[in-house]
């Protein structure tokens, strides 16, 4: 078995999110704790910190990665979806998993894990625990999957536990309103484990409040611990100036992921340094931040978040999918110079695209296109959609040829977005 047969083998062999959808949505630990009780339990030979949300989790994984490698650690970093290579969702101090313990582990564990009837999801977290182990991680960051209770990388007792923000997504596995998709991602609360809250509000905050004392756990929400008093943007970082809100202290940190909604995940980071400082074993000084926040992209390999992929014109793409998370990301294209606005966009199929229609430029100039993921929505139907609302636009089948209208209809002086899709931003970067 090589590489390409053995991705071949977990990707048809095993019910995946990414192809199916909430189909392939597995509730209950049962599967998943069998597996890693055959494996040994390697998640429990190391530390781990966990961490959910609606947006962010992705980033506030990634830049917590980046400066416990920076403090000296052996650094597991676990997240999902992956843009290019199956690979990425399991990293070693930014390291990718190689091909041949990809290999290695599936030939190994083929028999047990058709057994069980593991998801895709099951399977992964259970390579990315083994490998871990066998890697002589000190520690893991674990971003969930779907949800936070019932989600395979439940079964993990960590140091910390993050919930970066509640919105409204995946309603139909997790809940309709925001206090029921909060109780879903309060599941990984544990016993006496301090827990940090990104963005408080009123709806999911009773939920998180009720969880942490009920378990008895220290419960931080980041926002009312430090705020952003200015931001500099450059063209290699945005330079934060923070403010603790107890004491009016200021700190400068540089942040090397340009996108505008990082300031809030800022926040959610620096607030976790403080709990992990005071409240756990982990040694974090002060240059360890610093140095990991400027170098998140060079430390951990992430890709697609306010990603410029062209001067002149200004193109940028970027994997927000979701109303709360788009919107964040339209904000920002409102706030920069251009003279016309072209936007290439595609969906999922099972995207609440009701919701994102009202948040998207209506002076844009929509090229609408699909991903190669069986669960893309047909560019076809998608236009239908907006050229209802009064959009303007056309549709170009294939991600890389859409991007090629776009640059052959812009001028220098306009902007280019690219999104809608993790997997619009995937099929593009394959193609740079």
């Amino acid at each position: 078995m090589n590489y390409a047969q053995a991705t071949d083998f977990l990707f048809n062999s095993f019910p995946s999110y990414q192809n199916i959808g909430s189909q392939a949505y597995k509730e209950g630990l049962q599967g998943i704790t069998e597996m890693c009780r055959l494996l040994g339990n390697p998640q429990r030979n190391y530390f781990t910190i966990h961490v959910a949300g609606t947006n962010g989790k992705g980033s506030v994984s990634h830049m917590l990665a980046s400066v416990l490698q920076q403090a000296g650690y052996c650094v597991g970093l676990f997240t999902s979806p992956h843009l290019l290579d199956f690979r990425e969702r399991i990293r070693i101090n930014g390291e990718c998993i190689s091909e041949k313990e990809v290999v290695r582990f599936t030939k190994e564990h083929k028999q047990e894990m058709v057994a069980l009837g593991l998801s895709f999801f099951e399977m992964t977290t259970a390579m990315a625990f083994d490998h871990f182990a066998a890697g002589d991680v000190e520690v893991a960051v674990i971003e969930t999957g779907l949800g936070g209770r019932l989600d395979s990388t439940n079964i993990i007792t960590p140091i910390l536990s993050v919930i970066t923000n509640i919105g409204l997504e995946h309603t139909s596995m997790l809940g309709n309103t925001i206090a029921e998709i909060a109780f879903e991602k309060a599941g990984i609360i544990k016993r006496e484990v301090p827990v940090v809250v990104g963005e408080s509000a009123a709806e999911s905050d009773e939920v998180f409040c009720r969880t942490a004392e009920m378990c008895g756990s220290k419960l931080v929400f980041a926002d009312r611990e430090w705020a952003v008093v200015e931001s500099e943007p450059s063209a290699e970082c945005v330079r934060y100036t923070l403010q603790r809100e107890r004491d009016g202290r200021t700190q400068i940190l540089d942040l090397d992921l340009l996108g505008d909604y990082q300031r809030k995940n800022i926040l959610t980071v620096r607030t976790a340094v403080s709990l992990l400082r005071n409240e756990t074993h982990l040694n974090i000084s002060t240059r360890a931040l610093v140095e990991g926040l400027r170098s998140v992209v060079e430390s951990t390999g992430l890709m697609g978040r306010w990603h410029k992929l062209h001067d002149a014109p200004l193109a940028v793409c970027d994997t927000g999918h979701n109303a709360h998370g788009l919107a964040e990301v339209v904000a920002q294209i409102a706030r920069q110079s251009y003279e016309k606005l072209f936007v290439v966009f595609g969906v999922v199929s099972d995207k609440d695209i009701e919701a994102i229609v009202p948040l998207m430029p209506t002076d844009a100039y929509y090229i609408f296109t699909q991903s190669s993921v069986r669960r893309a929505m047909a560019a076809e139907e998608l236009a239908e959609v907006f050229v209802r609302e009064g959009f303007r636009g056309e549709v170009v089948l294939g991600v890389a040829e859409a991007y090629k209208r776009a640059l052959s209809l812009a001028s220098a002086d306009d902007m280019i977005f690219v999104g809608g899709s993790t997997f619009v931003v995937a099929d593009l970067l394959a193609q740079e």
